[in-house]
């Protein structure tokens, strides 16, 4: 399997690229930065240098042939603003939908955030509550698309050892997720086609992963 993963240098991004080279897979990053190409190698995984907030879409769509999947990991990342949550959390999760669909990749997984039904009350954090909004209108933007997409949406992440066993349903309460945990469901969800059409929490639980995701299925 051949994947595209938009923020390849995030920290579930790189767990997720060394999980899939390490089960034969072929994982491509999506970075900014060309100073990260060494890390995304060291991971196993091919960098491409695309700026996904100045890039078309059919430069984006030049690469994603050939791909199985395409993963939304992508974020404005600590210290950045409104405008870039929405440039990035919400914009770019888009253009990555439209040159998907330019490019025939059909399969598509977002990775949003527990939250975006109940943004902040007004008053609170202005950025936190654009981050939200940003994410939820990625959401609703990927469900009006003829493509298979599953949102996941990840509890407080941490970077504690992982455990394989979790809770992945569409109302999982809160709860903390270690991003290794992430990137291993990221993985196990790519397996599972059934679990198009589906959004779905994640936080610790009970049970190992290829059961969750399984009982996920649509």
């Amino acid at each position: 399997m051949r994947v595209v993963i938009a923020g390849g240098h995030g920290k579930i991004a790189l767990l997720l690229q060394r999980h899939l080279v390490e089960r034969g897979d072929t994982a491509v990053g999506l970075i900014r930065n060309p100073e990260q190409t060494a890390t995304l190698r060291a991971a196993g995984a091919t960098a491409v240098v695309c700026d996904l907030e100045h890039t078309e879409v059919a430069q984006l769509a030049d690469h994603l042939h050939d791909a199985d999947a395409v993963i939304f990991a992508a974020g404005a990342g600590p210290g950045s603003g409104a405008a870039r949550k929405d440039s990035v959390d919400r914009a770019a999760a888009a253009l990555l939908a439209d040159a998907a669909t330019r490019a025939g990749v059909r399969r598509y997984l977002l990775v949003s955030s527990m939250g975006v039904d109940n943004p902040p009350a007004p008053g609170g954090d202005d950025v936190w509550a654009a981050y939200l909004r940003a994410k939820r209108a990625a959401e609703d933007d990927l469900r009006g698309r003829d493509l298979a997409w599953t949102v996941l949406r990840p509890g407080r992440l941490t970077d504690d050892p992982p455990t394989g066993r979790v809770t992945l349903t569409p109302h999982a309460g809160q709860g903390a997720i270690s991003r290794t945990d992430v990137a291993h469901v990221l993985a196990a969800l790519l397996d599972e086609p059934r679990t198009a059409g589906a959004t779905v929490e994640l936080v610790d639980g009970p049970t190992p992963i290829a059961d969750a995701v399984r009982a996920a299925a649509t």
